[in-house]
């Protein structure tokens, strides 16, 4: 078996990472799961959270992101961010317009909550608080946000 496995993260603004790793750990919409050379293939949705990349000498590095799905097969790790940003990028701002989008789409959600079922807006309210905790885990205020009703 390798000991390392090819890494890429990619948003729609741009290509984050592309390196070759040992361990890759996601927040999957099931639970938290780690990625290691020779795993099963598998797809992988995903909530917000951190994704810590460990490379091949040990250093990790990590990145925020708002959601999307990973592809695994036993030689890579293909991660398709809905938004994504290193670590060391997020600031308060970023991390604002980030909330306040996921407070928009639980708002959405609980407007169409007749027609959508309450599965929907329950899933929005798990999207809400996911984005709070990875504020909160990163040091950045989830109550700064000025968000219009």
């Amino acid at each position: 078996m390798a000991d390392t496995m090819q890494f890429d993260l990619v948003s729609p603004e741009r290509s984050l990472v592309s390196v070759p790793v040992r361990e890759v750990r996601m927040p999957g919409t099931e639970g938290d799961l780690t990625i290691m050379p020779g795993h099963a293939a598998c797809m992988v949705s995903l909530r917000p959270g951190m994704v810590t990349v460990v490379d091949a000498q040990g250093n990790s590095v990590e990145f925020a992101v708002t959601g999307g799905f990973a592809e695994v097969n036993n030689e890579s790790v293909s991660l398709l961010a809905e938004r994504g940003h290193a670590r060391t990028d997020l600031t308060q701002d970023i991390y604002n317009e980030m909330l306040r989008d996921a407070h928009r789409k639980h708002r959405a959600a609980e407007q169409k909550a007749g027609s959508a079922g309450e599965e929907f807006v329950t899933a929005a309210a798990k999207m809400l608080a996911d984005m709070q905790a990875l504020g909160t885990h990163v040091g950045l205020d989830p109550n700064q946000a000025n968000f219009p009703e």
